[in-house]
């Protein structure tokens, strides 16, 4: 099943992709800067939430990793 149609998959996703982009932001932090306009966009705010909201991003991927150990 797609991502998109299960819930806990899609938040599974865009918790991953908000690590990332913030982890790459903290290495790149000028070509992350550049993306702010156009299409990838999208890329420089989720880096943004990512270092914005550390702690509660954090605590989310807490929960999930938690809730994917006990669940299976």
């Amino acid at each position: 099943m797609s991502a998109i149609f299960n819930l806990t998959s899609l938040i599974q996703v865009i918790l991953l992709l908000i690590c990332a982009c913030s982890y790459a932001r903290s290495y790149a932090p000028t070509y992350f800067d550049k993306l702010r306009g156009g299409p990838f966009g999208l890329f420089w705010g989720l880096a943004r939430i990512g270092d914005r909201l550390s702690q509660y991003v954090a605590l989310a991927c807490f929960v999930m990793a938690a809730g994917i150990i006990y669940s299976s």
